[in-house]
């Protein structure tokens, strides 16, 4: 998915000075804010990350939850084909179709419980559309930051289906990393954790986890106390390193959701503008000067009937660091 928010925010993104003894066991629970991505019968997102509290977990460093949207009433998913750099996008649905092209020259259905991972080093553009057997679409999309070292790593595609692991009345479908037996064959720049959690009602289930990682909890549907912390729909519940493992509690009548995200801390700064991911203001500006004389920096998108998609204006002003304020 593109950011396409008509006058994208600017976010230079580092860790900030460290403070002494950080809290480790304490649950900061971080909320969204709407965002909607264009006219009146357009999609709008939650989004949870980046934002002033916090700008990464590990190296995850952008966060979209969208949905359930009826397509009958919102129209759908219909993203023209727009360009990436120094990323890798993480697409999961909870329900609906999208048809995923890319200048790589992949051609994909994107399904509930299928991992797709697409890396924009250099430059890769894609589009995504939500096919006609969509009613309902549910899912989040998710942004990963390449490291200095790999940022202009080779356009890529991967797909993989985890098959699910069932304990405590909990079902896990671990798409990244490893957690309980499970060990995802996808390629990442950088160690990272990504799960689907499903708790049936009433259900608690811990899990042994990395503690040189960073948690990251969003709660789909339900109510999940994490680690004795009530979090709520559309909340993310953060963990800095030091815990080795995870208590999940559903607190709800019915099923509840949640997608688990890790990582150990990602040091370097970045400054992140549209779709594109830079170490400086004018990084991001050669990104989308090739973008807009359509340069084969980004390639070509084959099979979307369409325009691409336009870049928005810059501000006027060279994007500035904005660090997170530091630990308590």
């Amino acid at each position: 998915m593109s950011n396409v928010e008509r006058d994208p925010v600017s976010a230079s993104c580092t860790r900030g000075p460290k403070a002494a003894e950080p809290a480790v066991h304490s649950v900061e629970i971080l909320t969204p804010r709407d965002v909607p991505l264009g006219g009146p019968r357009s999609m709008s997102v939650r989004r949870t990350l980046p934002q002033r509290a916090r700008s990464f977990v590990g190296a995850w460093c952008f966060v979209d939850h969208y949905g359930p949207d009826d397509v009958a009433q919102r129209g759908g998913m219909d993203l023209p084909p727009h360009p990436h750099t120094g990323l890798q996008t993480v697409t999961w649905l909870f329900d609906g179709e999208v048809e995923h092209r890319d200048s790589l020259g992949s051609h994909a259905h994107v399904r509930p419980g299928e991992l797709n991972l697409m890396t924009g080093g250099r430059g890769i553009c894609h589009s995504e559309v939500s096919t006609v057997r969509t009613t309902v679409l549910h899912g989040v999309q998710l942004w990963v930051a390449l490291p200095d070292e790999h940022r202009e790593a080779e356009r890529d595609f991967q797909r993989y289906v985890p098959s699910p692991i069932r304990k405590d009345g909990a079902e896990v479908r671990v798409f990244l990393g490893s957690l309980l037996e499970a060990v995802s064959p996808v390629r990442t720049f950088t160690p990272l954790l990504g799960a689907e959690v499903i708790l049936e009602a009433g259900a608690s289930l811990t899990l042994d986890v990395d503690a040189a990682f960073e948690h990251g909890l969003l709660v789909d549907e339900g109510d999940i106390e994490l680690n004795g912390t009530a979090l709520s729909p559309a909340h993310l519940g953060f963990l800095r390193p030091g815990i080795g493992s995870l208590t999940l509690r559903n607190t709800s009548p019915a099923r509840a959701r949640a997608v688990l995200l890790g990582g150990p801390p990602f040091e370097e700064e970045i400054v992140m503008w549209w779709n594109f991911i830079g170490r400086c203001h004018d990084d991001i500006v050669r990104a989308r000067q090739d973008w807009k004389e359509q340069s084969e920096r980004f390639g070509a998108v084959e099979g979307y009937v369409g325009d691409r998609l336009p870049a928005p204006e810059l501000p006027n002003a060279t994007l500035a660091p904005r660090r997170n304020p530091p630990s308590p």
